[in-house]
């Protein structure tokens, strides 16, 4: 069923794609969705660059036919198209759940408009029961924990820090070679403060709260696909 809604919410946002535009491929499998739908499109004539916000996405779409291109060479977007960890009402998001977060931001600031596709289950009234991902420079990784934890302990409601593990157990390594923790705050009322927070540590690269960023969200349920505007 989620999926389904996945899909839906993908195959709304592809109506505000035309020929001719300079796109975003977010990451994760909302996005997935959005990538496969343009490859049809572009199987029958649509032309589209776009630029993808991971190496996964890139394979994805090379494999579909889609022309690929980077920020170096088209460093003016005209939309990004990605998914979101949890979307809130205002349209601010936590994003990164598939390690993608730097890319991703990257990406977005470079484009006219970024628009969300999403299921139901991310819109939330406020931000926080999804951890937080919080890229990381390896060194010093210790003390650039320690100041997460004491941000979540200020601005969130106590919870853990954790830093992202693959299957193995070895670090997860995001496309730039960065850490990844998972800062879980339960609730995050101050995103702005948390944000500058963040920014302000000097072994953070990226946190992965998106802020004025999103213009529009497609948000698929049970009752159809509906609108959500900044």
């Amino acid at each position: 069923m989620r999926e389904n809604q996945k899909r839906l919410a993908a195959a709304r946002a592809l109506e505000e794609v035309r020929d001719g535009m300079r796109l975003g491929l977010g990451t994760g499998s909302t996005a997935r969705h959005f990538v496969e739908l343009l490859g049809e499109k572009v199987a029958v004539g649509l032309r589209v660059t776009c630029v993808p916000t991971s190496e996964i996405t890139a394979e994805q779409a090379r494999g579909l036919g889609i022309p690929l291109t980077t920020l170096d060479e088209t460093p003016e977007l005209d939309l990004t198209v990605d998914g979101a960890d949890e979307v809130a009402a205002d349209l601010t998001l936590i994003k990164g759940g598939g390690g993608a977060l730097l890319r991703e931001k990257i990406v977005a600031a470079a484009s006219l408009r970024m628009v969300v596709i999403a299921d139901e289950s991310k819109l939330v009234e406020t931000l926080g029961a999804y951890p937080l991902p919080v890229e990381v420079n390896a060194f010093g990784l210790a003390v650039t924990q320690r100041a997460v934890e004491q941000v979540v302990g200020k601005e969130g409601e106590g919870g853990t820090v954790r830093l992202r593990s693959n299957s193995d157990g070895t670090p997860f390594l995001t496309d730039g070679g960065h850490l990844i923790l998972d800062a879980l705050f339960g609730r995050i009322s101050r995103p702005k403060a948390v944000a500058e927070a963040l920014q302000d540590i000097p072994g953070v690269v990226e946190h992965g709260l998106f802020i004025g960023l999103c213009r529009r969200a497609y948000v698929a349920g049970d009752a159809g696909v509906r609108l959500v505007d900044a």
